[in-house]
């Protein structure tokens, strides 16, 4: 690369990684809060929440890449048009590769990236997530039984343990059980353990009392000396981590396991991953044509009703959303698969057809007009609710 080319390219790929930073963050936090249940009702350590909120990372990097190519290259082609870099580098006699081919290179390298983090280190880190999800599902009989807590332990059913003693006995014990929509249950007992009997955790309560009401009938009171609430049903049945399709590598998609109950069930969810797999690491390279074919004329933009970040963002927002139709509607009906492979490359055909034309990629006019219009409406809206609130009567110091 000459040294335009490496000015391009540097300054792409700092917005680029800003870009992602912002988007990964955004994306990521909402991936991990919907985790939180794993400290807050299985009392797992914090520790164990941020080691989970680390693998989530993989998962989340390839979707979030494509939009902040996307982002990063068309602020900076804006960025340079708006400084008139673009109209003199066409000055200097350089063709618009000198320009294309650094973001094209930035592109490709991030495909690359795409591809080898969602095919080497996503699955690894999917399976360690299962993993961990599935200890903190087996620790739960130990993680309901915390002082001084009330845990939902599943939908209807809560407890709550007043006092753990030093030799292992329990105290002041609140059990809400509301699972059968007919009968309400609520125990409470002075003391109790947890006792092990055939293989099976137990809550043995003692000197308590269970209130009974039915729905259609009065509440009732029973008093008893010892009580056992089963809590096998919350311990580990040991039957193994449940792996999908998208927690596999590449050689099992390419060759699952005959007895793999995933399989057996719909033998095609298999194969619509694999191509996805193959479909979208093409993406970044895609959505740099894109951002070219948007942003890359260097009299566009001032032309342009609409900021070429809007239009280029949208259109990558209707790809990605096409695209992940397709993948969906591919584990049921193999002739998506198809669609999966075609979506990219007409993309990037369309992208390719108008760079060569010199055509920047832009909406229709009048959807153009329309949306320029929207926001003037709304610019004037604002204004006009700012000098109401702005504008209003001031009391004089002399009537104060």
């Amino acid at each position: 690369m000459n040294v335009i080319e490496r000015y391009i390219f540097r300054r792409a790929f700092i917005i680029f990684a800003t870009a992602l930073a912002w988007t990964l963050a955004i994306v990521w936090t909402t991936q991990v809060l919907e985790q939180i249940d794993l400290v807050t009702t299985n009392g797992q350590s914090v520790l164990a929440f941020l080691q989970l909120a680390t693998l989530i990372l993989p998962s989340v990097t390839p979707e979030v890449l494509p939009l902040a190519i996307i982002i990063g290259i068309t602020q900076t082609l804006t960025a340079m048009n708006n400084d008139s870099e673009l109209a003199v580098i066409n000055a200097a006699g350089s063709s618009r590769l000198t320009v294309l081919r650094p973001l094209l290179l930035l592109g490709l390298g991030v495909s690359i990236a795409s591809f080898l983090i969602a095919n080497t280190v996503d699955p690894y880190a999917r399976q360690r997530v299962r993993e961990l999800v599935a200890d903190a599902r087996a620790n739960l009989v130990t993680a309901i039984i915390q002082e001084g807590t009330f845990r939902k332990v599943e939908d209807g059913l809560y407890l709550q343990v007043g006092e753990r003693r030093a030799d292992g006995t329990l105290g002041e014990i609140f059990v809400a059980d509301s699972r059968d929509t007919k009968t309400e249950l609520v125990y409470y007992a002075r003391n109790g353990r947890i006792v092990r009997a055939a293989n099976q955790n137990a809550l043995l309560m003692e000197n308590g009392v269970v209130h009974r009401k039915p729905a259609d009938g009065d509440l009732s009171i029973i008093r008893f000396d010892t009580y056992a609430f089963d809590l096998s049903l919350f311990a580990s049945q040991d039957e193994g981590i449940v792996l999908y399709p998208k927690d596999r590598s590449i050689p099992y998609l390419m060759n699952p396991d005959p007895n793999d109950w995933h399989f057996q069930r719909n033998p095609q969810q298999f194969s619509a991953e694999l191509h996805r797999r193959f479909a979208e690491w093409l993406y970044p390279l895609v959505f740099s044509l894109l951002a070219f074919a948007v942003a890359g004329d260097a009299t566009s933009h001032r032309q342009a009703r609409v900021h070429p970040i809007l239009v280029a963002l949208g259109l990558g927002l209707l790809i990605r959303w096409m695209a992940f139709f397709f993948a969906n509607e591919a584990r049921q009906e193999p002739a998506y698969v198809l669609a999966m492979y075609a979506l990219p490359l007409a993309t990037a055909a369309v992208c390719v057809f108008c760079i060569a034309t010199n055509r920047p990629l832009a909406p229709p006019q009048a959807f153009s007009d329309a949306v320029a219009a929207f926001f003037e409406r709304a610019r004037a809206r604002l204004m006009t609710l700012r000098r109401r609130l702005g504008g209003g009567p001031r009391i004089a110091e002399g009537d104060a």
